[in-house]
C-alpha cells in the first residue's frame, strides 16, 4: 500500500497528514515524581523526533511553570514556545486548540503526566471538541499505580484510543517503502 491517501486505509488508524502531537506537562518538578519516567521520557523524546521527521505538528503545555520548573531539557529544543497553563485540561488553554485547528487537524496524540489529571482531562475535553484523541499509553504516567490504571480504562470506556509508541510510529509511516521508513525503524529499535 502506498502511503499516500488510500480510500481502503481505517480513519481510526494515525494520519501523520492529519495528527497532531500534544505533550502535556513534561517538566522538571513533576517528572521525577512519576512512575517510569525514564520510559516516558525516552518514548516522548522518539514521538517528537518522528514528528520532527513526518511534519507532524507539535503543542507543548506546561502547568504553572512558576512553581513546576519548566519542560525537561532532555526533550530538546521545542518546534515551538511552550504554552504555560493553569487549568489542568491542556484543552482549555487557548493556544493549544487554535494551533492544530489552524493545521486542520482531526487527531491529537497525547503524551504527558499526570495521567489521571491534566492528560485525563485533556484527552476527554479534546475528544468532546471533535478531536479523534489518541493517549499513548507508554508516554503517559502518574505517581500511583491505581491513578494511572484506573484514568487509562476510563479514557478507553469514553472513546479515547489508547495506542503505545511503536504502534503510533508505525501507523504514521504506514508502510515499509514511506521515504522515512529506516528512520523510523531506527527510532523504534533504539527504543
Amino acid at each position: 500500500m502506498d502511503h499516500q491517501a488510500n480510500a481502503t486505509r481505517s480513519s481510526r488508524l494515525l494520519d501523520a497528514e492529519h495528527s497532531g502531537l500534544l505533550i502535556v506537562d513534561v517538566q522538571q518538578r513533576l517528572l521525577p515524581l512519576v512512575r517510569g519516567h525514564e520510559r516516558v521520557q525516552r518514548n516522548i523524546q522518539r514521538l517528537l523526533a518522528a514528528a520532527e521527521l513526518l511534519s507532524v505538528d507539535v503543542v507543548v503545555t506546561e502547568q504553572y511553570p512558576e512553581r513546576l520548573g519548566g519542560t525537561v531539557p532532555e526533550l530538546g529544543t521545542l518546534p515551538r514556545p511552550a504554552l504555560p497553563k493553569r487549568a489542568f485540561s491542556a484543552a482549555a488553554c487557548e493556544g493549544v486548540g487554535q494551533a492544530f485547528r489552524e493545521a486542520q487537524l482531526r487527531q491529537i496524540v497525547v503524551v504527558g503526566i499526570e495521567t489521571h489529571v491534566c492528560v485525563l482531562q485533556t484527552a476527554l475535553d479534546l475528544l468532546a471538541a471533535g478531536w479523534d484523541v489518541f493517549v499513548v499509553v507508554d508516554a503517559v504516567s502518574a505517581r500511583g499505580e491505581l491513578d494511572h490504571d484506573v484514568a487509562l480504562d476510563r479514557l478507553r470506556d469514553e472513546g479515547v484510543s489508547l495506542t503505545t509508541t511503536e504502534s503510533c510510529l508505525f501507523e504514521w509511516t504506514t508502510t515499509s517503502t514511506h521515504e522515512h521508513f529506516k528512520a523510523i525503524s531506527a527510532l523504534v529499535k533504539g527504543g
